[in-house]
């Protein structure tokens, strides 16, 4: 399979996405872009800021971002760190709750489906 060239303003635009786009993936962006995960994670490493927009619209650092533990963006104080992280640790265990009712109801779903085939 050939090697394909991406121009670096293409390159700087997937960043760009990926910082942008409130709640996205490594993964669903290089998906919806055409190409490889590790590719976009080698242009986040050279282009990226460390920043990236939370699912819930709040500016966050990325997780692919490597800091030092007494490196603090963007002037936030450990207060405003406490409170940010606080407040996406409860966003964590909504979203975690949410899941697991749906999984259980999917697999009721799945038990009752199954019991009605006559295989």
């Amino acid at each position: 399979m050939a090697r394909k060239h991406y121009d670096e303003e293409f390159r700087r635009n997937a960043v760009d996405l990926y910082e942008t786009t409130p709640g996205a993936t490594v993964r669903s962006i290089a998906g919806d872009l055409g190409i490889e995960r590790g590719t976009l994670r080698g242009w986040l490493d050279k282009y990226g800021t460390g920043r990236k927009t939370g699912a819930d619209g709040t500016p966050t650092t990325s997780p692919l971002h490597r800091r030092t533990t007494d490196e603090v963006p963007d002037g936030e104080t450990p207060e405003e760190e406490l409170v940010r992280l606080r407040a996406r640790v409860r966003a964590l265990e909504v979203e975690t709750t949410k899941l697991t009712t749906e999984r259980e109801i999917l697999r009721k779903a799945a038990k009752y489906f199954a019991g009605e085939t006559n295989w």
